[in-house]
């Protein structure tokens, strides 16, 4: 799986990384929805970290289609109001590849 990171560049992740970014893709929303932009900021903030630790940075110049994308941590809730429409920020992949 390719996630991008806003301003940063991609990553390429283990498939099994899917359920714990679509956990703190869950807290997001949650924190989105109570209006918690303190709380927005930590979940995407570990979003992010996640990718990194587990994650192999693509070299700049090889441009791969992303499967999922995690806006910066300083994304406000207006900002994140147009990026959580429809399925969020970690799109539900079929697992095993299918």
């Amino acid at each position: 799986m390719i996630v991008r990171i806003m301003g940063e560049g991609q990553y390429r992740v283990d498939d099994t990384l899917q359920g714990k970014l679509n956990e703190i893709d869950d807290e997001v929303g949650r924190a989105f929805d109570a209006g918690d932009q303190a709380a927005m900021t930590d979940a995407l903030r570990r979003l992010a970290d996640a990718v990194r630790e587990a994650g192999t940075r693509l070299d700049d110049t090889e441009i791969s289609p992303s499967d999922a994308v995690v806006p910066p941590e300083d994304l406000t809730l207006d900002e994140a109001r147009e990026l959580l429409e429809g399925e969020g920020l970690i799109p539900d992949l079929p697992v095993g590849g299918a």
